[in-house]
């Protein structure tokens, strides 16, 4: 309560004292308070402060759109960062590293969570409060004393050459042939996929222009094959849609996330294939890519990551390539 009270004192005479004296008044302010005892007479938020709560949630979430997270990243943060508010019930600058923690504890003995899904959270309401630090409307980032949690590594699995084959013989349409061939090919997103129009296909350079997160372009390659499908599924088509990938009943409309997901789940489950889905087809070309020697900047670059410590989430290094290495290099 005391370290309440100081915050918000803090906080409001940040505007009139440099940071030595916020300092000094800190100390100050912590040593008299010592002497007595503090009661919370009241715990509820008020009307107006959950109003005020929700007015910051929505300004971070803005901020977060001109960034250029999608929506379904948007909707990820709002409904997170909701529960955490909804659950502590109090005002944002009120919220201590302890709420924090008994909040993260609490919700992953209440739904079993896993501790990726934990860290997740974590993550998500780190972003929060760094902006609202940031922004000056708290004095201090309570969640900043809370660390990474340790996660167990997992090896995820890829397709092998054998699953796509049999993928590929169990496709009964030139379009989902065409789809899974350009999601291979290329390793887009399945956002990036969806979002596709015939105009971004250069086929004579086999090549295509995807929109990718923060609104970034990049150019993708594909191989001779998909060429040759995306050709042929493009002649069945009699509809004036300028997106790549249409649904097959009229009025054609473009393919959107869930209808790609689904139909690549059922094709999946009809070839008897485990947990097939588009970002698989990522995974699958980063990792071929740096198995066949292509440097790790260019697969960086391929995928449009950022930072290249994402690339090598993606990319698993084969074992026997490991063994043959060893064999070549060790002995």
């Amino acid at each position: 309560m005391k370290s309440r009270i100081i915050n918000k004192i803090n906080s409001k005479m940040k505007l009139y004292l440099d940071e030595n004296q916020l300092l000094i008044l800190d100390e100050t302010l912590r040593k008299i308070l010592d002497d007595f005892d503090i009661v919370e007479c009241e715990t509820e938020m008020t009307v107006k402060e959950s109003k005020e709560n929700s007015a910051l949630l929505i300004n971070f979430l803005a901020s977060k759109h001109i960034e250029g997270c999608s929506e379904r990243t948007i909707l990820y943060y709002r409904s997170t960062i909701e529960k955490m508010l909804e659950t502590i019930n109090k005002r944002i600058e009120y919220i201590t590293t302890d709420d924090l923690r008994k909040y993260l504890t609490d919700y992953k003995n209440s739904t079993n969570a896993s501790k990726t899904t934990v860290d997740n959270v974590r993550r998500v309401l780190s972003s929060f409060f760094s902006w609202l630090e940031d922004e000056d409307y708290i004095l201090k980032n309570p969640i900043r004393r809370i660390r990474k949690i340790k996660t167990r590594k997992v090896v995820k699995e890829v397709l092998s050459d054998e699953n796509f084959e049999v993928l590929r013989d169990n496709c009964d349409n030139i379009r989902d042939l065409s789809m899974i061939e350009l999601l291979n090919s290329t390793g887009i997103r399945v956002g990036e996929l969806v979002n596709l129009n015939i105009d971004d296909v250069l086929f004579n350079e086999r090549e295509c222009v995807v929109l990718g997160k923060g609104d970034s372009e990049r150019t993708v390659y594909f191989d001779a094959k998909t060429k040759i499908h995306l050709l042929k599924y493009l002649e069945t088509r009699d509809d004036d849609n300028p997106a790549l990938f249409v649904s097959f009943k009229k009025p054609y409309e473009r393919l959107g996330i869930n209808g790609v997901e689904r139909r690549i789940r059922e094709l999946g489950n009809d070839s008897n294939i485990k947990k097939v889905h588009p970002h698989k087809f990522r995974r699958t070309m980063a990792t071929n890519a740096i198995d066949k020697g292509m440097p790790i900047e260019q697969v960086q670059k391929l995928l449009g990551h950022v930072q290249i410590d994402t690339t090598m989430q993606y990319a698993m290094v084969n074992q026997s390539n490991v063994k043959r290495a060893h064999r070549k290099y060790i002995g």
